[in-house]
């Protein structure tokens, strides 16, 4: 089995231009392609994993990826699924998330002299006349064209600005600048991308001619049924801080039934045979899947020893009087204190374990909220400042667990 064909057998791939050709230039090692990532935060998410994964895949099989760090494109903003418009962040802002990112990117793709190269498009994008990239691209884009792209359609329900609109303009630019000055044949996006990557193919056939091999592959998103990378309405980040490992591990390990197995095709490097057998797994069986599942993504993005004490840590909590050494903690001060204590449902808001009061309200009412292993059912539950100083352990639902402690 080739390495294309390993990819639709794990379920990646969602559309395709010139498929044989992007065949046979995959499975020979021949692809110089990229994949590029808007830097809007200082931390990649949970949701980059599908196209990280892949990134290292395609290089194992020979083939030299791009990561394009999106310094000038994120000075806009992808409008893709968005109901508002994004905010707008400084050069320095976006200089400082680009840094981050490679340093993330790095624990999954081997940079280096004839490996893979990151690039910004900043270098390129930000140097542009107006009045010449309108004479060079202009003409290649129909308006008429671009105001039915899906990528648009949300957006033109609510307003779609001008700023915006040039947005597939730029990133076609991207693809049809990496394909002149780094032999970049190839682009990989998620299929929310559609429009705005075949924008680039088709900005570099008629730029160059119909020969120009310019090839374009989507790949599945979470529109196809799976939500990756969110967990009560926060991001899941791949930097420690922001996320530990052991609040990485535990979204995976809470991951649905249902996605269990599309997660460890798509996301995992386990070989196919295996995750084959697990296809038949019901019931229990599917907790150990999960556990396979938060384990190997946990290893990949933290390390092993990190992923093998959030794996101990987690075990120890469902089997009840575990240790608490690597459950997420939140430190409370004195300032966080009313009249010498805080009340339940303010902690549980501030664990991030509820989203508001009042979601904390229905989880305290509905019995499921306990408290150092006793379940509270009282929405008026307060605590001392002495009772917050030896630590209280929180715990929601079945699964989220958070220590508090006063400091």
């Amino acid at each position: 089995m080739g390495i294309y064909e390993e990819l639709v057998a794990r379920g990646l791939i969602a559309q395709v231009t010139n498929e044989e050709e992007i065949r046979e230039m995959v499975n020979a090692g021949k692809a110089v392609f990229y994949i590029g990532f808007d830097c809007t935060a200082d931390s990649l998410t949970a949701g980059h994993f599908m196209a990280l994964t892949l990134m290292k895949r395609l290089q194992q099989a020979g083939n030299k990826p791009i990561a394009l760090i999106g310094g000038g494109t994120t000075m806009i903003g992808d409008p893709s699924g968005r109901t508002d418009m994004r905010k707008m962040l400084t050069r320095a802002d976006i200089d400082h998330n680009a840094e981050c990112f490679r340093r993330q990117m790095e624990k999954f793709i081997e940079f280096g002299p004839d490996k893979a190269i990151m690039l910004n498009n900043a270098d390129w994008l930000l140097s542009l006349n107006y009045v010449e990239l309108l004479r060079e691209v202009g003409a290649c884009f129909s308006v008429n064209n671009m105001l039915r792209a899906k990528c648009y359609e949300q957006r033109m329900e609510r307003g779609l600005s001008f700023f915006e609109f040039n947005y597939m303009i730029m990133q076609s630019y991207d693809f049809y600048y990496l394909f002149q000055h780094y032999d970049c044949n190839m682009q990989f996006g998620g299929d929310d991308q559609w429009s705005n990557m075949l924008g680039g193919t088709e900005l570099i056939r008629k730029k160059l001619g119909k020969d120009a091999h310019a090839m374009t592959i989507t790949l599945l998103t979470d529109s196809h049924g799976m939500k990756m990378g969110k967990t009560a309405g926060n991001a899941v980040w791949l930097d420690p801080n922001k996320t530990s490992p052991y609040e990485f591990y535990q979204y995976w390990r809470n991951v649905e039934d249902a996605d269990v197995l599309k997660c460890i095709r798509m996301l995992t490097f386990l070989p196919l045979e295996q995750i084959d057998e697990m296809a038949s797994w019901e019931g229990s069986q599917l907790n150990r899947a999960k556990e396979i599942l938060a384990f190997e993504l946990t290893k990949m993005v933290h390390g092993e020893e990190e992923a093998k004490k959030a794996e101990a840590s987690a075990k120890a909590l469902f089997a009840g009087g575990g240790s608490s050494e690597n459950m997420p903690t939140t430190e409370l001060g004195e300032s966080d204190l009313a009249e010498g204590g805080i009340d339940l449902m303010s902690l549980l808001v501030k664990t991030g374990l509820c989203t508001t009061k009042s979601d904390a309200r229905r989880n305290i009412q509905q019995g499921g909220v306990t408290v150092d292993d006793a379940k509270v059912t009282d929405i008026g539950k307060s605590f001392s400042a002495e009772e917050l100083r030896k630590g209280l352990i929180l715990k929601r639902g079945k699964k989220n667990f958070n220590k508090v402690i006063l400091i």
